[in-house]
């Protein structure tokens, strides 16, 4: 049995919306709206879902990069939510983020070695006259030679920046890499290259992954359990192997119909959902998703439907939905 090491719960991320001559708060964005899972040591779990449904919010909250609303994030059974300044900062060795722009989140005036030596030094994890050793070996690791270490980060291409990204997370040796889109501004070739390198340095270093895309192709390459959201909350939870081969929610199964595959004579069918995404400023009522859902009634709109436990025999598999049953046996039929 894998330790557990981040357990998130009814993890809430509300955005004030102020308005008025006084600048009072009129309303919210609910971002992220209780949302609860865990991380097991060594694994990656990825969240996937469309732009605007929570899931870098999710990240940034984890990390305390914004200021959760409510909810629990422990980290090795710690409370991160109740630490305070010191001890998050401290804690932060332990928790790295690799972004999606790799450029607007190095600085352009920092050579790589000032990048990489500033990330020790916050740290305090290697004695100064071993640092510049330890900024060659990390360059090595992620495939940049030592001999570029005084470049500018303006001179790399954007996977070679990505690259010295991930370099500067494993600086400080982590146990938990959240990875915020971090191949989505690349080429499908650099995209790659980067994840081959992260499931190897995940072998190599013993690492833990978060991994935020939207991108289901991606996805299916790195993880080994996905978690679908929409607008602020989870619709399903699987291993990947279940949620690809057999997915139970809706919006799960428009997704993945979504997905470009090679021709194999068996005709796909592209589930097309109407309607836009609802604003998280107003949530719909009930099941987030009933407004575009084929298979929608009165009770989806008004009663929120709860994680439930599947019967796969693919792996473990949890998904929210009134009907899941009901529509995979065919009994409960598109209604609109």
């Amino acid at each position: 049995m894998q330790k557990e090491l981040l357990k998130v719960t009814d993890l809430e991320q509300h955005f004030p919306i102020k308005g008025g001559f006084l600048g009072r708060t009129v309303n919210h964005v609910k971002a992220v709206d209780g949302v609860s899972f865990t991380i097991h040591e060594g694994e990656t779990l990825s969240i996937v879902g469309e732009s605007g449904c929570g899931k870098s919010t999710t990240g940034r909250a984890i990390l305390r990069l914004d200021e959760p609303t409510g909810g629990q994030v422990e980290f090795k059974g710690k409370d991160l939510l109740s630490f305070n300044k010191k001890e998050m900062n401290k804690t932060r060795k332990d928790m790295q983020v690799i972004f999606q722009d790799p450029y607007a989140s190095l600085n352009p005036r920092h050579s790589v070695f000032q990048i990489l030596n500033e990330a020790m030094e916050i740290q305090k994890v290697v004695p100064k006259d071993k640092r510049e050793d330890r900024i060659k070996e990390l360059l090595e690791t992620v495939g940049l030679g030592a001999h570029q270490m005084h470049r500018m980060p303006h001179e790399f291409s954007g996977g070679q920046r990505q690259r010295i990204g991930i370099a500067r997370a494993l600086a400080v040796n982590p146990e938990l890499i959240i990875a915020d889109e971090a191949v989505s501004a690349l080429d499908v070739s650099i995209q790659a290259q980067v994840i081959n390198l992260l499931k190897k340095l995940q072998r190599d270093f013993n690492l833990t992954y978060l991994f935020i895309s939207h991108d289901l192709g991606v996805v299916r390459h790195i993880s080994d359990r996905i978690i679908v959201m929409y607008l602020g909350k989870i619709v399903e939870i699987a291993d990947k192997k279940s949620l690809f081969e057999n997915p139970q929610h809706p919006y799960t199964k428009a997704l993945l119909s979504a997905i470009p595959t090679a021709t194999t004579g068996k005709k796909k069918e592209r589930i097309i959902l109407k309607g836009d995404v609802p604003s998280p400023i107003d949530p719909p009522t009930g099941c987030r998703f009933h407004t575009r859902c084929p298979f929608a009634t009165e009770l989806c709109m008004k009663e929120t439907p709860k994680l439930r436990t599947t019967d796969s025999m693919l792996g473990s598999h949890q998904a929210a939905c009134h009907y899941m049953e009901q529509i995979e046996s065919g009994e409960h039929q598109p209604t609109r």
